[in-house]
């Protein structure tokens, strides 16, 4: 008999203090990636935010140093430095230092705030090498370094307050590498954000700045005096609207603020975004129930008392009214309960009767005041349950024309062996030739390859029952296994990789967004849930002295020729698509795990995706020209 391992109370760890941040960062930012990096500073700016909020602040500036460190400073209040009496210390280090320690619980310092968990600045602290703050209150400019955490030194008054120098906070923060998988914040990842908390507190000022740059330091300032109003002006920047003013109400019941506003457009694609608090709810709740409840309603109340829905025979579903509709829903609320540290979700059952009541009255009163108006938006949504219904009758053929089959899956599929959707991997090839190679190269235990011939469609310009006719598609749902649309179940994803296996060209890029816009259009929990994947093929093969070497990049094979093959290598090899590479190649450089680089597609900012998609695959041309004249500033741009 084995001897049994000691399990007892001198087994039992106690994490305390910060220390616990420390060994479980997950817990507290969701991951050490890029998302867990830029956490932190949303965590900084939600307290300048607040700080807003309560009516104190009305700058924030972002900087981005070249040093790696972050610094958030505010004209706010500034953060307590009198002394705490439960520990004896200055406020603003037991604020930096103890977890759930905070001005939030009690709503008298703030009426409102995101960081509702008391966890924020001190996990910022916990997860940094060095923290800095200086805090202008009291008549004097104090200042406090901590390091790993722990405080380097006492408090210090630095100096007096200048007579004409505002209150304030500032916090510079380096994150700490041993803890990040990387250290590199994205210009673009803040600026979205910061973006959308200017959107949501009409009249704040935040300033984003990166001194990152050699040619001078970047800085872009977002200020919202319209707030949601412009907030949907901006997401409908490259769609057609049906009406040119932006639909807008508001109410607050019970301390509970509720904002709408919402422009119903020409297109297809929906766009409708929830924030409670100034947080992204991506998986709603309760504030986004009643808004779509109540818009249901008021849409079938209009169109049944004007005799609209003659020819339909049946009421209008949420789906219909929703389809090409751009809104925004805000609510903010003294206390709210989420579901979890993430904030996804909003979980708060009053909230829900709130705003049912404020878009009831709010949208019924617009629509007495613009038939015209109304009368559109109902004619689109006819038009919508009328294309619904024929993407009925064709999901049903295409369940009785699969059961008729031999086999339900895709003929050119090629599936894996396992039936663990946790191991298995679904490679969508570009073309027969490439998938050819991706069949005889892979490994059958765990990888299953799709070819797929020529471009897909294009899914932003058409209905559901138009791309269910397209042979392409129906070929990708029917592998993934999950469904489609509203009526997509990611329990049943037959493969948690999806990867898409497409050449480094003009057309491989092509193909892969007219993918990534079919997913995150009609599967976005692939998305959501981290599924979706790209891969990484070398453009190079180098060989020297026996030896084989992969590049990237130009740079990266004139740095191997220079440095590894002294100038004089071998051969060097490049690859033009996957298709020409054999599968012993396209093993070794795309399929093997073990070598592989495939870079995960997720979802950061669901508004910036949302625009983007309608950007680079809508029919609006001028918004796509401008980006490519923006982001491809070498490139020539023809008018034919």
């Amino acid at each position: 008999m084995s001897q049994e391992s000691e399990y007892g109370a001198g087994q039992i760890q106690v994490l305390e203090g910060l220390e616990a941040v420390r060994k479980r960062p997950a817990m507290y930012i969701g991951s050490t990636d890029s998302r867990g990096l830029h956490h932190l500073v949303y965590e900084v700016v939600d307290n300048s935010i607040d700080e807003a909020l309560a009516g104190y602040c009305d700058d924030i500036t972002v900087t981005i140093h070249d040093d790696g460190a972050v610094s958030v400073a505010d004209d706010g209040r500034g953060i307590p430095v009198d002394t705490h009496e439960e520990y004896d210390r200055p406020a603003l280090e037991v604020i930096l230092t103890v977890l759930h320690a905070g001005g939030k619980f009690d709503n008298k310092s703030y009426q409102v705030s995101g960081g509702l968990h008391g966890v924020g600045v001190s996990v910022v602290n916990a997860l940094s090498k060095w923290l800095e703050v200086e805090v202008r209150r009291d008549g004097a400019v104090w200042h406090q370094r901590f390091d790993h955490g722990e405080p380097e030194g006492d408090l210090e008054r630095a100096r007096d307050l200048e007579p004409d120098e505002e209150t304030g906070t500032a916090i510079t923060f380096w994150p700490d590498d041993d803890i990040f998988e990387t250290d590199e914040f994205a210009f673009s990842t803040l600026s979205n954000r910061l973006r959308e908390l200017a959107f949501l507190n009409s009249g704040v000022r935040i300033t984003l700045r990166d001194e990152r740059a050699d040619d001078g330091v970047r800085e872009e300032t977002y200020e919202y005096e319209g707030g949601i109003r412009e907030f949907v002006e901006y997401l409908n920047e490259t769609r057609a609207a049906m009406h040119p003013d932006v639909i807008y109400f508001e109410d607050e019941d019970e301390n509970i603020q509720v904002e709408v506003a919402m422009q119903a457009t020409e297109e297809l694609q929906g766009s409708i975004h929830a924030f409670a608090n100034n947080i992204n709810t991506r998986e709603g709740g309760t504030h986004l129930t009643g808004f779509k409840t109540a818009l249901t309603r008021v849409v079938n109340d209009y169109a049944n008392e004007n005799g609209l829905l003659n020819d339909l025979e049946e009421n209008l579903r949420g789906e219909d009214i929703r389809e090409g509709l751009t809104a925004v829903i805000s609510v903010k609320h003294p206390d709210p309960q989420f579901e979890g540290q993430t904030k996804t979700k909003l979980g708060n059952s009053e909230v829900r009767g709130i705003v049912e009541s404020a878009v009831h009255d709010g949208l019924g009163t617009y629509f007495e005041e613009h038939p015209d108006t109304a009368e559109a938006i109902v004619a689109k949504a006819v038009e919508a349950a009328k294309a619904r219904k024929a993407a009925k009758k064709a999901e049903e053929l295409t369940r009785r024309k699969s059961a008729l089959e031999s086999t339900s899956l895709p003929g050119k599929l090629a599936d894996c062996q396992t039936r663990d959707p946790d191991e298995a991997e679904l490679f969508i090839a570009e073309g027969d030739s490439a998938g050819g190679s991706a069949k005889q190269a892979r490994d059958p235990e765990f990888q299953a390859v799709l070819p797929i011939r020529g471009k897909v469609l294009n899914v932003e310009k058409h209905r559901l029952d138009r791309i269910l006719e397209n042979d392409q598609i129906r070929n990708i749902i029917t592998a993934i296994g999950a469904g489609i649309g509203d009526e997509f179940d990611v329990e049943e994803v037959r493969y948690k990789k999806i990867i898409m296996a497409t050449d480094a060209d003009v057309d491989g890029a092509h193909i892969r967004t007219l993918l990534l816009t079919f997913f995150y259009r009609h599967m976005r929990p692939l998305l959501e849930g981290g599924y979706v994947y790209a891969t990484q093929p070398p453009l190079y093969r180098i060989r020297y002295r026996g030896e084989t070497y992969d590049a990237m990049t130009d740079a990266e094979r004139d740095e191997i020729i220079e440095e590894v093959c002294d100038g004089n290598p071998s051969q060097v090899q490049r690859f033009k698509g996957l298709g020409e590479m054999n599968p012993e190649q396209l093993w070794e450089t795309t399929m093997n795990p073990d070598n592989r680089i495939l870079k995960q597609i997720t979802i950061e900012d669901a508004a910036a995706a949302d625009k983007m998609f309608s950007v680079l695959m809508g029919d609006a041309v001028e918004p796509r020209k401008q980006f490519i004249q923006e982001n491809a500033p070498e490139a020539e741009w023809i008018d034919i």
